[in-house]
C-alpha cells in the first residue's frame, strides 16, 4: 500500500508522468525556508547565482533537512522503494518581471544515468502559478524514449545548455502545475516540460531534489556522488555525500565546489562550457 500517494495518484504517475499537488509541509514552515534563502542573499547582495543553484543542500543545513523530509521521502518511496539517493538539487527562481524561461525539455537528455528510474520532487517555497511562470508539463510524453535535444545556450534560459526538444510540442496539451508554497510535485526524467517567464510583480521560487533508486548508475562520467536519503545501497554505484549539519561549514564548501566542476564536466560535455553559470 502507498504511504503518502493514493492508488490513483501512483496511477496517474505511470500514465502522465507527474502528480501535484501533495502537501510537504505548511506554508508558514515554507515561509521560513524562503526567509532563510532570502536572507542570505541579502547577505551577498543579490540572487543566488551559478554553482550556488545546484546541489545547494550541500551547502545549507536546512536544504539538507529539506531533502530528507519524509513526507517528501515517503512519497518518492511510493513510486521507486525505500532505497533512495537525492542525486542533485537546483533552484529554479524567477524573478518578478523577468524574461526567464525555461524551453520544452526532457531532464534526462544530460545527465548520463543509465536508466528512466529518476522523480523530480519540485519544491514551492513561494506560490507557483500560470501568472507567475509555473511549470507546465506535455501529459505522457514520459512514455517516449529520449527525445533528440538541441543547444541553445539562450541568455534567458535557465538551463544549463538551453537545451530544447528538437520536435514541435504543442502547448494546447500542455497542463500547468500551480503550487502553494509547502505543496510539491513529481514528475518523471523522461516528461517533457518547462515553463514561460514571470511578468508578475511576485518572485517565484522552487526547488527540484532529483531522487533515485541506489540502483541507477552513472554512465557519462568517471565518478558521481549523491546522498543516501532513505533505506540502503548494496550497489555503490555512487561516492556517498555527507550530511551538512551548519550552514556553509567551510568543508563542505570545498567539497561543493569539486562535486560542482565534477557535475559540470558531465553536464556540459562536447562543449566548450566548463563550469556553470
Amino acid at each position: 500500500m502507498p504511504k503518502v500517494l493514493t492508488d490513483a495518484q501512483v496511477d496517474q504517475y505511470r500514465r502522465d508522468g507527474y502528480v501535484h499537488p501533495i502537501r510537504v509541509m505548511s506554508e508558514a514552515e515554507a515561509g521560513k525556508l524562503r526567509a532563510r534563502l532570502e536572507s542570505f542573499e541579502a547577505s551577498t547582495g543579490g540572487p543566488l547565482k551559478g554553482d550556488l543553484r545546484h546541489k545547494t543542500h550541500l551547502l545549507f543545513a536546512w536544504l539538507a533537512d529539506l531533502i530528507h523530509n519524509p513526507t517528501i521521502l515517503a512519497a518518492v518511496e511510493d513510486l521507486y522503494g525505500p532505497d533512495l539517493f537525492c542525486w542533485s538539487s537546483s533552484f529554479f527562481i524567477k524573478e518578478a518581471r523577468n524574461p526567464a524561461f525555461v524551453s520544452w525539455h526532457q531532464d534526462s537528455t544530460y545527465w548520463g544515468l543509465n536508466k528512466p528510474d529518476v522523480v523530480t520532487a519540485w519544491i514551492a517555497l513561494s506560490p507557483s502559478t500560470k501568472e507567475n511562470g509555473a511549470m507546465e508539463v506535455i501529459p505522457g510524453t514520459h512514455l517516449m524514449s529520449q527525445i533528440p535535444h538541441r543547444d541553445t545556450f539562450a541568455k534567458d534560459n535557465l538551463l544549463t545548455r538551453g537545451q530544447e526538444v528538437a520536435v514541435d510540442v504543442d502547448p494546447a496539451k500542455a497542463v500547468t502545475i500551480e503550487l502553494r508554497p509547502g505543496e510539491i510535485s513529481l514528475h518523471h526524467v523522461l516528461l517533457v516540460h518547462g515553463s514561460a517567464p514571470n511578468p508578475s510583480d511576485a518572485r517565484r521560487i522552487g526547488f527540484a531534489a532529483r531522487y533515485i533508486p541506489t540502483s541507477v548508475m552513472q554512465v557519462s562520467g568517471e565518478r558521481d556522488s549523491a546522498t543516501l536519503v532513505h533505506g540502503t545501497d548494496a550497489y555503490r554505484h555512487f561516492e556517498h555525500e555527507p550530511r551538512a549539519t551548519r550552514d556553509l561549514d567551510p568543508a563542505f564548501v570545498a567539497l561543493h565546489r569539486e562535486i560542482a566542476d565534477r557535475n559540470a564536466k558531465i553536464l556540459y560535455r562536447g562543449t566548450d562550457r566548463k563550469s556553470f553559470n
